[in-house]
């Protein structure tokens, strides 16, 4: 993967094309890259994806959380591959099979398609979810155990790395070592509301805490200078070791 200028994805979540684009366009430069999900997806599809990411210039993070039969998955990866996308995602509780078959179908579209492979993550438990709603849906663990459980298995099975809360990436940059990636969501700086996201921290506490990557979305796409807002999180972060002086 391409050494990202700062660690911040925005999160561009709206159906509408243009203000996407031009969102894009402006913060391209400020960001560490763009993250487009479902909402966009659904609505402009292919082809508002390539104009999205060719106005920003900036790495994808094709944000589409798959979640099907192995065969399924993997065809889905093939085609989000063409894209060019430098980051794309799964859900960790599909299973083994199914995790190794999207990471076996970024290499092999990547070799076909002579395009860099991207990152295939696993989504671990929704930031939006806490202990309730997760046992309201039959798992009867605590969100921490569920983390640690689906991200180990999301290595065994060949994954990159997951997304998960940053109050999870501690343990997790414990158990599974330095180059195992981690992408947060769930955070929010200290200026920003919580909105829907329940498992919080803010970019800085993220960052050292072992997040390799983070998602701002709101508190840059709803401020009414986009650029100050992400200039003013990149700013927030810790420095690089090779910057302090």
């Amino acid at each position: 993967m391409t050494a990202l200028r700062n660690p911040v994805f925005c999160a561009i979540d709206t159906t509408d094309l243009n203000a996407a684009t031009r969102l894009a366009a402006r913060i391209g430069d400020t960001v560490g890259g763009i993250k487009l999900g479902l909402e966009f997806f659904t609505s402009q599809g292919r082809r508002g994806v390539e104009q999205v990411a060719k106005a920003s210039e900036a790495p994808l993070f094709l944000d589409l959380k798959f979640h099907d039969i192995p065969n399924t998955v993997a065809g889905a990866i093939r085609a989000a591959v063409q894209l060019r996308p430098t980051i794309v995602n799964v859900h960790a509780a599909g299973g083994r099979t199914m995790m190794q078959a999207a990471a076996r179908a970024a290499s092999d579209a990547a070799a076909e398609f002579a395009v860099p492979r991207p990152m295939v993550l696993a989504v671990t438990v929704l930031t939006s979810m806490d202990d309730d709603d997760l046992a309201g849906t039959g798992v009867g663990r605590a969100v921490t155990d569920q983390v640690r459980a689906l991200a180990a298995l999301a290595k065994e099975s060949g994954i990159d790395g997951v997304v998960c809360s940053p109050r999870e990436a501690t343990l997790l940059r414990a158990d599974l070592g330095p180059d195992f990636k981690l992408l947060c969501p769930g955070v929010r700086p200290h200026w920003a509301a919580a909105d829907d996201q329940k498992r919080i921290m803010t970019p800085a506490e993220a960052v050292a805490a072992g997040a390799d990557y983070l998602v701002v979305g709101r508190p840059i796409t709803a401020a009414a200078d986009p650029i100050a807002a992400a200039e003013k999180i990149v700013s927030e972060l810790p420095r690089p070791a090779a910057e302090v002086r």
